[in-house]
């Protein structure tokens, strides 16, 4: 390490350590973070605890070669991810707009990375270093592993292992993959031969050394062919656990060929806590400070990781393709450690801001089968109803949070990860339900319903409507009873696939008979590998092959967006036009039903078509 704790990221620093060359240069997205919460820290601190030395280059010009050649050649190779986001999704809104800041940059300023990140990086690279190994890996490598849709070009890309010029992708969380490869280069074998790697993408020339894989539609049929798309996107969907999915390969002419090897299996217990165990510093780069620090650390800083993957299985969500649905957990030893730690640092004012992962309430796996079998390929845990194999149990994360409230200068203990209210409600020992009323919400508690329409929470994979509307009446009657004033705060989703207008005009109905207006809405952002994507960009449900209606018209879409905040002066013309398009003109008008009212000048011709109204039904009466 550096001197101030931190790993290298000058020349100079490496060799006041004792190296002159690393094994690994890190070429990251992101500023440098060394916390878990950001994956460069992990991988970069796994290599290191397996005895391998990392330089890290953070956010290089990408204009220049120079700004790659701060350690030189690495003695095995380069190591390269966008960041903890993909590149694109960090730099634009779903409607393609630049964003104005970058939450992972200091002082929150945008365009310090280029679009497609890790392509850029790798031919910058390849441009000074012609054969050296490269590796690429995190978020926006991951999901972009194999053939894909592209919204902000609005094509099919190729596998971002071609694009690239890398040589492996580490998908998925990396640990174990990226300590294999680096062993495997360290024996001397060369990069064109790890193919053996559970957890990597590789490329090659020879059909026959491919064995016992599936075979994907051909790059230029699935181009061609939206329904090619589909059905080689759900292959892929059902083969992303370590024990029951298969090797998979994608043609891109007659000699070239990207493997899929199956997924690297889960961490058990005690190795999760070996990685949280590391010695991180646990914040920002000094070198940051004086432009301000890095925004997202305050999100992070005094929250705690639970637990990784989900057997939730929103169709939105690509957790499915990045972290698997096995869950995987830390010991209750390793976390309040860790909370240990977190208390003693100055800024700590008594809150523990989140204890969580993806989902927080799921800490063990769905079901005992899933150990020895994997998950199931074809059906999900939750829905579209629990499968009878489903344990739930909440005792072991009950435990968890009792053991953190008692730490001394612990005020506070919050979940803000998101609880997965049909988990929740489904639970006949309803004792989380309440101790979570009692000591884990301060006035709001936020769940994702998502949708009111059963038809579209169908196509996003969600459990009906219903099962919310049992949750909300549980949680007001458990506030009750604790003598509590709380409140849920929805999270809801405009234009998924499977909304057409008239589903936004029901979701708007909802909003306006719960009197609340969001601050914030998400409108449906179609990002790489999801089955939600996949509707959007072909039509077709993956899972059955049926037509899906898909509002791809941004105009379209912004008047879904509009309906959920029909209330802003700002939306008046879209929430009319949506209604009128809707046949909902009924709720146009003065009625406290009524979403708008209308325009100035249409009062006096509403009034006057009114009393024509009531004097025809008079005249009928004589």
């Amino acid at each position: 390490m550096a001197q101030n704790g931190f790993l290298p990221i000058t020349k100079e620093e490496l060799q006041g350590m004792g190296v002159n060359q690393p094994d690994f240069v890190y070429v990251i997205g992101d500023a440098y973070v060394d916390h878990p919460s950001f994956g460069h820290a992990v991988i970069s601190r796994v290599l290191q605890a397996h005895g391998f030395s990392v330089g890290i280059i953070a956010q290089p010009d990408w204009r220049t070669e120079k700004s790659i050649a701060v350690f030189g050649e690495p003695r095995l190779g380069f190591l390269v991810t966008a960041g903890n986001m993909d590149s694109m999704v960090n730099h634009y809104t779903v409607s393609k707009k630049r964003r104005h800041t970058d939450a992972f940059t200091p002082g929150g300023v945008m365009g310090k990375r280029p679009d497609y990140a890790t392509i850029v990086y790798c031919n910058l690279i390849r441009r000074t270093y012609k054969r050296t190994p490269i590796i690429i890996g995190g978020i926006e490598a991951s999901l972009r592993r194999l053939a894909h849709y592209d919204y902000w070009s609005d094509k099919m890309k190729r596998s971002i292992l071609l694009d690239s010029g890398a040589d492996l992708i580490s998908y998925g969380m990396g640990e174990r993959s990226i300590v294999e490869i680096a062993e495997a280069l360290d024996s001397g074998i060369a990069v064109a031969d790890i193919t053996f790697i559970n957890g990597t993408v590789y490329k090659t020339r020879k059909r026959e050394d491919i064995y016992d894989a599936v075979e994907l539609p051909h790059f230029e049929e699935v181009k061609r062919d939206k329904k090619s798309y589909a059905k080689s996107f759900y292959i892929q969907y059902c083969n992303t656990d370590s024990i029951s999915g298969k090797r998979l390969f994608e043609t891109y002419d007659e000699k070239l060929f990207v493997v899929q090897n199956p997924a690297a299996e889960p961490l058990s217990e005690s190795e999760m806590d070996d990685v949280y165990d590391l010695p991180y510093m646990r914040t920002y780069h000094p070198s940051y400070q004086e432009a301000g620090g890095i925004p997202a650390m305050k999100e992070v800083q005094f929250s705690l990781v639970s637990s990784r993957g989900c057997f939730g299985g929103c169709n939105f969500c690509a957790l499915t393709f990045h972290q698997g649905r096995r869950i995987q957990a830390r010991s209750h030893a390793s976390i309040i450690n860790e909370a240990k730690q977190m208390i003693q640092i100055p800024e700590f004012k008594g809150y523990i801001h989140d204890v969580g992962g993806p989902t927080a309430n799921f800490r063990t796996p769905s079901c005992k089968k899933q150990l020895s079998k994997g998950v199931c390929s074809g059906k999900q845990c939750l829905f579209p109803a629990p499968c009878k194999n489903l344990e739930i149990d909440h005792n072991d994360y009950l435990g968890l949070l009792q053991k953190l409230r008692e730490l001394p200068k612990v005020k506070k203990v919050f979940i803000r990860s998101g609880v997965r209210y049909d988990y929740l409600i489904y639970d006949q020992d309803q004792r989380f339900l309440k101790e979570l009323c009692e000591f884990h919400v301060s006035g709001q508690l936020k769940v994702a319903p998502e949708h009111v329409s059963n038809a579209v929470l169908e196509k996003m994979g969600k459990p009906g409507f219903e099962v919310y509307r049992r949750f909300t009446e549980a949680y007001r009657k458990t506030n009750e009873i604790l003598g509590k004033k709380q409140y849920l705060v929805p999270y809801l989703m405009s234009s998924h696939p499977g909304s057409t207008l008239k589903e936004a005009v029901e979701l708007a109905e909802f909003l306006r008979d719960l009197g609340y207006m969001p601050e914030q809405v998400q409108d449906f952002y179609p990002t790489p590998s999801t089955i939600s994507t996949c509707m959007y960009y072909t039509g077709l449900d993956p899972r059955t092959m049926r037509p899906v209606y898909t509002a791809v018209n941004p105009h379209e879409k912004a008047m879904q967006r509009a309906l959920l905040q029909y209330r802003d002066p700002k939306n008046y013309e879209l929430v009319r036009e949506a209604l009128q398009k809707a046949g909902r003109e009924d709720l146009i008008g003065f009625d406290k039903r009524c979403l708008i009212r209308p325009r100035k000048g249409e009062r006096v011709a509403a009034k006057r078509q009114k009393k024509r109204v009531i004097r025809n039904v008079h005249h009928k009466k004589k």
